[in-house]
Order: C-alpha cells, then structure tokens, then sequence
C-alpha cells in the first residue's frame, strides 16, 4: 500500500516541483471517495484540451487502467499498477517502446500519474504471507481520485463550449440561408434598394468564415450577419408598407380620400353593368374601354383555372387576376404601375392575357412593364391582345366596345 511520502524517480529521471505538487495533492484525497476509472477517463477524453493531454498519452492511461483489478478506484484497494513496459506495449495496441516511454513521461508531467520507483527501477509488488500486497512499486493512480471533480468539470466546460459552438454555427447558418433568398427575392421583385451592395455585403462575411473556428472567432462572424439581416428587413419592411395600401386604417382612408371616382384599390364591376368608361389616371394613359367578361373570359379562359369560387363579375375577375399575378412571377410594383397607368380592370386584362401566353412569354414581369410604358405614351391598347387570343383559341366572337 502507498506510504503518502513523496517519493524520487529511479536513475537519471529528474525530480521537479510539479511532481512534488501532483504527489501532495494526492495525498488529500477525501476519505471513501471512490470514482469509476472508466468515467474518469471519459471526463479526460473529452476535457483533453482544458488539462492538457495527447491522444497517444491517453491510450497510454486506458492501458494502465486497465492492469487496475477494478472498476472502482478506492484508496482502500489500492492505486497502484505494476505492469512491464512489454504488457503495457501489447495492451497499447503494440506501441512501440520509445513511444511508450515518451507517453509515461506526460503522463507524469501532466500530474495524472506518479512514479513509484523501486530501488532498482523495476516494477513489482511484494506479498504478505497472506497473499495480500503489502508494499508495490509502478505507477500511481491516486491523482485520478484526488483530481476526479476536476476532471468532470473541465469535460463539462468543453460539452458547454461545443453546445454554444453548434448554437453558433446555426445561427451563421440560418443567417446565410435567410440573408441569401431575401436578397434574391428582392431582386427578382424589383424592391427599391441597394441589394447589390447589400450583396456584396453578404459575400464579403461569409468568406472571412474559417473552416475550423472557435467560438471567438464566430462572434464577429454572427454580429455582422445580424446586422446585415437587419438592413435588409428595413428595406423589406419600408417596401411592404408601400406596397401595402391596406396595411392600416390612415393609409386606406388616405387613399379612398385620393379618389375622387374610382379608385384603382376598389373592385367596381360598374364597367359591365353600365358601359362608362373609367375615368384615366394619367393624362397619357388611354381612356380603357369596355370589353364583356364573357368576351374576355372566352379569350382568356386559364384564369378562370385560378379562381376560388368562379368568375361571376369584375370584382372576382380583379381579385383573380391579382393572385395569378404573383403565379406569374410579376413583381406587385410593376402590376401597381400598370394599374395607375392602364386602370385595374384592364391591368387585370392583361395578366390574363399574359397567363394565357405564358409559355411564350420569357418574363412576364418585364413584359408588363414594357406595356405600361407604351400605355403610358398613348400607344397600347388591349384589344389586339384579346383579338389575338380569340383567334388563338379558334374563338368568332366578335369585339364589341
């Protein structure tokens, strides 16, 4: 059994200080603690980076572990293990001899184990008459028990490290994720802002990302996406708003105020039912004429495809016409424009027009647009659209206006 006197290593191995320290303070260990050496040497697994050990060394340690008869460490069944360099070799996966000695070493530097040495070096035990190990001479293990809590401690710092590293990487990566598709989507929509700086931006954080990184070295990482992330809700948001007359009551009541006849906000089926033409928006735009729904419907029959609850009437032909706008890929400020400049009901023609063509049609965005602006210099009509539709669809009715 350990006397608890500090003891010196055989031959030329020096004596230090830390030595001194690591066989003192195995000498404090609580009295009838008793630790399973297999948890302690988890605990030093994962906590190898915080106290300071190799891989190989811990092999090195599984395989003196392993020559301790049992699963429990105890001052009261002894802490010492006496193996030969040849059977620690063999249960170390058959390291080589000049390994073994350098891992023995750190392992002793490290404070995890304390040499023993006989006089001549050797490593034994010497039996009372009884059979029972009256004094042994190897390694001690007794720094184990004495250091267990220390041990579990520094493996639960680095479970907590990598836990917060993975909340990190995720957030690097929603951030990505969410950052990248707003900015397309804003391209593709035409929203008003500087994406491409934005995107620049973007580009410019993630390739300063390290493959293998620690926690402070995503910090920055994680605040500049924030940031980012945040710019470009702003300019969603101020977008929406815009874009959003029914956002809120000030807003609509602005806008009803605006209209002094008939707002391009408001589904009025008065067109069908009393002929009138609706009053222009813009000096340049051409006052839309009248065209029967049934007409427009037997010309553009797929929108009827989108529509909930059928096509009775304007209002459910404006509202239709509307969502298969977004079908479409039209952006809502190039229909916006289309229906200050054109008027809702044949902005709402049009889209059908475009549906009905769709597979012709490269960008049924930027299409638009190009209508608007002829709309808008007195030069587009819609009726060539519907005629052309009519003829596409072997339809005789005729025009009326």
């Amino acid at each position: 059994m350990e006397t608890g006197i500090a003891t010196t290593p055989f031959g030329r191995r020096p004596m230090s200080l830390a030595m001194l320290a690591a066989q003192n303070e195995s000498r404090e260990i609580p009295k009838g603690r008793i630790v399973d050496k297999w948890q302690i040497y988890r605990n030093l697994c994962e906590g190898k980076s915080i106290i300071g050990i190799g891989d190989r060394a811990l092999a090195v340690l599984n395989a003196l572990l392993s020559f301790y008869p049992d699963s429990e460490l105890s001052e009261e069944n002894g802490l010492i293990v006496f193996p030969s360099n040849a059977q620690l070799s063999l249960r170390a996966h058959g390291m080589p001899d000049s390994t073994l000695r350098r891992n023995l070493a750190e392992l002793v530097d490290c404070g995890l184990v304390i040499r023993r040495d006989s006089p001549n070096g050797k490593r034994y035990a010497r039996k009372g008459r009884g059979g029972e190990i009256e004094e042994a001479f190897g390694f001690s293990l007794a720094p184990l028990l004495a250091r267990a809590q220390e041990f579990e401690a520094a493996a639960e710092r680095v479970r907590a490290d990598n836990r917060a590293l993975r909340l990190m990487r995720e957030r690097i990566t929603l951030h990505r994720r969410d950052i990248h598709k707003l900015i397309e989507a804003a391209v593709e929509e035409d929203v008003t802002g500087d994406w491409g700086g934005l995107w620049r931006r973007f580009r410019a954080v993630v390739e300063t990302i390290p493959r293998r990184a620690r926690i402070a070295e995503l910090e920055p990482v994680v605040a500049d996406l924030a940031a980012l992330r945040d710019d470009v809700d702003k300019l969603l948001e101020i977008h929406m708003e815009s874009t959003n007359p029914s956002g809120n009551e000030s807003q609509s009541e602005r806008q009803q105020s605006d209209s002094n006849t008939d707002s391009i906000f408001e589904f009025e089926p008065a067109l069908e039912k009393s002929g009138a033409a609706a009053e222009p928006l813009t000096r340049t735009a051409e006052p839309p004429k009248t065209y029967p729904l049934g007409l427009v419907l037997k010309a553009c029959p797929e929108i009827a495809d989108y529509a909930v609850d059928g096509i009775g009437n304007w209002r459910d032909f404006m509202i239709t016409a509307a969502q298969v706008r977004g079908y479409l890929g039209v952006s809502p400020s190039a229909y916006e424009d289309a229906c200050h400049v054109m008027g809702q009901e044949i902005a709402a023609v049009v889209i059908a027009c475009i549906l009905q063509r769709a597979q012709h049609i490269e960008s049924a965005g930027g299409y638009l647009r190009v209508l608007t602006e002829k709309a808008r210099a007195g030069e587009f009509s819609v009726g060539p659209m519907l005629m052309a539709a009519l003829r596409a669809n072997g339809a005789t009715a005729k025009m009326t206006g």
